[in-house]
């Protein structure tokens, strides 16, 4: 969608969990006519410089076995967004969105067991700090994707 609507698109992640060459191909066609950037890096710090916003998501999603823990706070640790990955934007506007649930403190039970196994105290894919502070739009976000759903389901539903 960014690609399309000529947005400032980065993907921070490592390279074995990039899009496919496929979907690269189709966003950088995309991105030509629309005048979006596209950037795919494993950097964390150069894909932040400069992001108005940086969004994440839980790292291992429902229903997919616990064994997968280890493999993707392995994987995804160094890019794990704290206090001082924020302040790698470089903007003192940047805004922290995620789509929920975080496990960004340990009052759940996957929470905790996972700051226990591994040592993640202070939240896995987002720290306490960042969710909880004034740069966190992450309800904000849960309301307005509501609305979003109820006009696409008008759009689509409502006929001519």
């Amino acid at each position: 969608m960014g690609a399309i609507m000529g947005a400032d698109v980065r993907i921070v992640a490592p390279r074995s969990l990039w899009p496919s060459e496929a979907v690269q191909s189709l966003a950088r066609e995309r991105a030509s006519s629309s005048g979006a950037r596209i950037t795919i890096t494993d950097d964390a710090e150069a894909g932040v410089k400069g992001a108005q916003f940086v969004h994440t998501d839980i790292w291992v999603s429902m229903g997919e076995p616990a064994e997968v823990w280890a493999e993707r706070v392995a994987l995804l640790t160094p890019y794990r967004v704290d206090a001082a990955l924020m302040a790698r934007t470089g903007r003192d506007d940047a805004r922290f969105m995620h789509c929920l649930p975080a496990y960004h403190d340990q009052r759940t039970t996957v929470g905790r067991r996972v700051a226990e196994e591994f040592g993640l105290l202070d939240g896995v894919e987002v720290s306490g700090e960042v969710f909880e502070s004034e740069a966190s739009i992450v309800f904000e976000q849960a309301q307005n994707r509501m609305h979003t759903i109820k006009a696409v389901l008008v759009a689509t539903l409502a006929g001519e």
